[in-house]
Order: C-alpha cells, then structure tokens, then sequence
C-alpha cells in the first residue's frame, strides 16, 4: 500500500479545525446560549451607564454618622438593624468627642453618595439627604475626573436634590416612561455602596406604587406636610452610598433614583420613580423650586380604613369635616359602587376645594380624565397645576358630576437656587452658631410675637461666635449685612455673600429693641 500524500494529511488536519467549532455550537443548549445572551446584556447596561453615574463626596458638619446619614429622625437610620444602628452611634460619639477636642478646621469629606447626570451641560440628580448639610460637594466620574459642585435646587418632599457642575458635553443617561415599568422586569442598580466606587447590582422590580413608607414624621418636614411618596420597591441590592445612583432598565434607562433601604441585606429597596424624579428636577433646574398644587382636602382612598380615625383637623374653626361617628358608619357604603376613588372627609374652607362646588362626602374618580384611587394619586395627578383650573370628576350620591377647581400653591420648604451650601437649608449656620427659622404667623402666634418680618433664632450653640456676642433664642435677625432677610432662602444668600472671616452685620431685635451685631467665623 502506497503511503498517502502530505497534502492529505494537511486537508484533513484544516478540516478538522473547521469543523470542530461548529461540533461545539451544535452541542451547546439553546438555553446556556439564552444565557450568555443575557450575560452580554447586564455587561452592555453597565458599560452603557456608568460613564453618566457620578460619585459625591460631600463635606458635612462632623456630629453626622456614618455613609453621611443624620442619625437622629433619619428615615434611613430608623430602618437599620439594631446591631448597625449600635455601631454607628459608637462611632458618632467618638467622632464628637474629637471634634469637640480640635479647633474649627477646613470641612473634611465624610458623607459619600450616588448620582447621575442627567442634562450635557452639568446637572445631576439626586438625593437630597445625600447633600444636606453640606459645605463642600465634589463630584467624581468613572474615568476619574472631578469638579466641585454647587446645589441647584432641592426639594423635601420627594427627597430630590440637582447639583450643577460647569462642564459640557457629558453623557447624559435617559429617563424610561416610568408608568409603563412593570413588575417582575429587571432592575439594575449602580452607585457607591459602602465606598465601594461603580458597584453594579441586578434584581427584579418588586412592586410599584409603594406609599407610607416613611412616616411624614421622620422626613424631616414640617406639620402637615406629606412626604411625596410613589416609590418602586425592588430586590436589587442597595445599601448606604447608593443613594442618589439610578435603578435603570435592561435597555439602560433610568426607571428610578435610589432612595431607601429596609434593613441591610433584605432586599428590600425603593427608589423614586423616573418620572416624578424628572418632573422634580426639572423644575428645580427652571425655577430652583418645585411648585405643589394643593386642594385643601382630608381625603380617604378606596381601600382606606375608615373604623378609626384621628381627625387633626377635627377642631380647626377653618376645616368642615365628616364625624368619626360618620366615617364609621360610611364604611364599605362609602364609595357608592365606585371601583376607585378618594373620599373627601374634610374641606379647608379657605383652600381651593372650599372655593369650589365641592361638598363633604363627595368621591374624586379623576382628575383631568386621571383615574385616582389614594391621596398620593391625588397629589401626583395635582403636582404640577397650582393656579391652572382642573376638572375633577366625582360621584355625588352615586350621581356622576364634573366639578372645576383651581388648585393653590402649596408652600413648600424653603429652596436654594444657585447657593453654594454655606447657609443650610434648614437654617443652621455652623460657622455662626445658631439656627433660625421664619416667622409664620402659627409661630408669631405661638412665641407671642409683634413682629412678623425677619428670622426667629430658635437654637444658639455654645460657645460659638453667637453665644459670645450674647446672642439668644427669641431674638429675631431682620437684616444681613443691609439687606432684609424673611426666609431660609435670604439667609443663605446672605451667608454667601458675606465674608465670613471679615464679619457679618446683623440687624437685630432684642428685649423689644433695635440693635445690630458684628458675628464673625472663628472668632
């Protein structure tokens, strides 16, 4: 037998190496090529995304926790294990105790979060518990950049913040149509956990919708203002630092702001929706404000409790309100064969809804054509509409009606536009000493006060440039350094423009009189 040619020997040896892959693929399950389909797509969605994720670094007063968090009333802190609740009180009280042993220095990054640019030229979104208190924010990009960074706007009932930078051309990420996120779609998180920079996480969206989270108590605002809460709860892992960092789709949009946790390792997140997030911002990009429409109503939604009720309002000479004993008995006959809706139990009568033709025990099904079944539908269907007339569809005795209503402007926290954070926004002054609030006429009424223009010290801390000049709480500030200050938003202008090294000149009254005083930082 004659040995065969070289070039068999060759052919077949290419032959083999051609066809081997394609032995492989065919032997590869459609369900592991699913799979790696899916793998490229979460690495896609990160690349995608973190180049438009910013980490913050924010430079806070130094009695403030861990990750940044005030831990007195934090609605973050209340939800956290008891064991990390121990440890960060530990460490808080060792951070006081040494700061309290050192002289005032420059403010020292300790609070970090998450944010995410959302317009090229400079704007971020996110949290405002993330900035609050701030001194010094510095925001870092993936590629290590990094640029100082001043407050747009904030705005406390949705826990939003926007912070601007000056620099073009960003990569801006997309906002998703939030109210077409369904539950059981992924959900990707990216921010800065724990200080661990570009951490990306993935889960499902868990439920949508999610109200009363956190009591209104603990968000920090005032009396009878409502936390604005829509939230997307999901099981994507979130912990301390990711606040203000983007839940996004797989198809890389941003379906929420992550806000909040459940205890640590539960998997139980919530973030702010995208649209309210993109309705907030932008309004605090335009005006440095969010303007809130309100009616003027206590409304019970459909799936309410109606046995027991506290009724705050009950005495108030300027609420009408349905009785307890009423609402007990209404219960399960309330809604009159309504499958949605909210139930007005009381009406301001000088708010907008006591203008209007509305009545007791009326039921809102719409607004504007809006199906509405809670007071936090109520609110979102109304956000935007202060001073724009409205018709509100109702059921009256089971009769279906049309009702138009112009809803008012619900005077919100103070905001900050375009102020680098020296003044605070809750009226604390770290470098003078003391804390102020404006005089509302229930305060005037409350502290039996005359006056009724300029800024109520409530707190003077010990020690500090206020106390030395012998200020105290009561006394009122009418002007800073010439100029009329009647809000939180003059004094932190005032602050701004003040040389706080060379003094600032408040214009006081004091035991009845006229006085001014000379408060300078460090002195």
């Amino acid at each position: 037998m004659k040995p065969l040619p070289t070039t068999f020997f060759a052919i077949a040896l290419i032959g083999a190496n051609t066809f081997a892959p394609l032995l492989a693929a065919q032997k590869e399950s459609a369900a592991i090529s699913f799979a790696r389909q899916l793998n490229q797509a979460f690495i896609e969605v990160a690349d995608q995304v973190s180049p438009s994720v910013v980490v913050i670094r924010v430079a806070q007063k130094q009695d403030r926790g861990m990750f940044g968090m005030e831990l007195e009333g934090n609605p973050l802190y209340e939800m956290l294990p008891r064991d990390l609740r121990k440890q960060m009180e530990e460490r808080l009280d060792r951070n006081r105790k040494r700061s309290e042993s050192q002289p005032e220095r420059t403010p020292q990054f300790n609070g970090q979060g998450s944010g995410v640019v959302i317009r090229e030229d400079g704007y971020i979104l996110t949290n405002r518990h993330v900035v609050e208190d701030a001194q010094k924010i510095e925001v870092r990009f993936k590629d290590g950049r990094t640029f100082p960074a001043t407050i747009r706007g904030v705005d406390p009932r949705s826990d939003v913040a926007v912070l601007k930078i000056e620099a073009k051309g960003l990569p801006a990420a997309k906002f998703a149509d939030s109210d077409k996120t369904r539950v059981g779609e992924f959900a990707i998180a990216i921010g800065a956990p724990f200080n661990l920079d570009y951490s990306v996480t993935f889960g499902h969206v868990s439920a949508k919708g999610r109200t009363a989270i956190i009591p209104d108590a603990l968000a920090g605002l005032a009396p009878n203002t409502p936390f604005d809460q829509d939230f997307i709860q999901t099981d994507a892992t979130i912990n301390p630092g990711n606040s203000g960092g983007p839940l996004v789709n797989i198809n890389g949009e941003i379906i929420g702001i992550n806000t909040l946790i459940r205890g640590i390792g539960t998997g139980i997140g919530f973030a702010i929706p995208a649209n309210l997030a993109r309705e907030v911002s932008e309004s605090l990009i335009l005006n440095g404000r969010m303007v809130r429409a309100k009616l003027g109503l206590l409304a019970l939604g459909y799936k309410d409790d109606f046995s027991v009720r506290d009724g705050e309002n009950e005495k108030d000479p300027d609420w009408d309100r349905v009785s307890n004993q009423r609402l007990r008995e209404l219960n399960g006959r309330a809604f009159k064969g309504a499958t949605n809706g909210i139930f007005v139990a009381g009406i301001q009568k000088s708010g907008a809804a006591g203008k209007s033709a509305l009545k007791l025990e009326d039921v809102v099904t719409h607004v504007e054509g809006t199906p509405i079944s809670n007071a936090q539908e109520l609110r979102g269907a109304l956000r935007t509409k202060a001073g724009k007339l409205v018709t509100l569809s109702i059921l009256r005795d089971g009769k279906p009606m049309k009702i138009k209503v112009t809803p008012e402007e619900w005077a919100d926290e103070p905001q900050l536009t375009n102020v680098q954070p020296k003044g605070s926004r809750d009226g604390k002054s770290q470098e003078l000493g003391l804390t102020v609030k404006p005089i509302t006429p229930e305060l005037a009424k409350q502290m039996k006060l005359k006056q009724s223009d300029g800024l109520l010290i409530t707190e003077v801390e010990p020690g500090g440039p206020a106390a030395r000049r012998g200020l105290k709480p009561g006394v009122i500030i009418t002007e800073i350094n010439g100029k009329p200050v009647s809000d939180l938003r003059d004094f932190a202008i005032g602050l701004k423009e003040s040389d706080l090294k060379k003094g600032v000149r408040l214009e006081i009254i004091a035991d009845g009189s006229n006085k001014f005083e000379v408060l300078r930082s460090g002195e």
